[in-house]
């Protein structure tokens, strides 16, 4: 199924999305990495309001406020702070390659969905910059405040109902090989 949302997102578009569907979305996307994500933990705030919010994982590549390329970012790396942005109010994480280790965090709250990789000119032509916080911690790892314009497709990879795309291609590989071996 493939759905057209406008941030900021409800618990009920959340849950209106399944594993598999495909999202475009439109309105503001926050980009957060490693630091900002550290940032949030410690400081227990961000200079932006998370509630409804869609954060990407994201080092975007910038100049004269335009965006070159934005292309996601791997996710693992901040699954740990994924119930501190839950419960900060974002309904959606954008990035690559999952964070299954913490899908227990966005039962009935929020969902993953999945950018390709190397797709960030492409991402670029739907993206426009509207502010930055945090500039000091520098390009990549800055919080940047982009307006989408039917960013997408994404790939709901995590839904809100605990299926995971990526959890179950791992278990179909390991059925596979355990076949072969028999």
């Amino acid at each position: 199924m493939e759905h057209r949302l406008k941030t900021p997102l409800t618990v009920d578009d959340v849950r209106n999305l399944c594993a598999g569907d495909l999202v475009w979305i439109s309105g503001t996307i926050y980009t957060a990495r490693d630091k900002v994500h550290a940032l949030l933990r410690t400081e227990g705030r961000l200079p932006v309001d998370l509630n409804g919010a869609v954060l990407y994982h994201c080092g975007p590549l910038i100049r004269d406020d335009l965006v070159i390329s934005a292309g996601p970012t791997t996710s693992s790396r901040m699954a740990r702070y994924t119930k501190e942005v839950v419960d900060k109010g974002v309904k959606a994480i954008i990035g690559k390659g999952g964070i299954s280790e913490a899908s227990e965090h966005l039962r009935s709250q929020a969902v993953y969905l999945a950018y390709p990789g190397g797709c960030g000119a492409l991402a670029s032509r739907h993206l426009k910059v509207i502010d930055v916080h945090l500039a000091v911690l520098g390009m990549a790892e800055a919080l940047w405040v982009f307006e989408a314009e039917e960013f997408g497709p994404l790939v709901v990879a995590m839904d809100s109902l605990g299926r995971d795309l990526y959890q179950e291609a791992r278990l179909s590989a390991e059925a596979n090989l355990r076949s072969r071996r028999s």
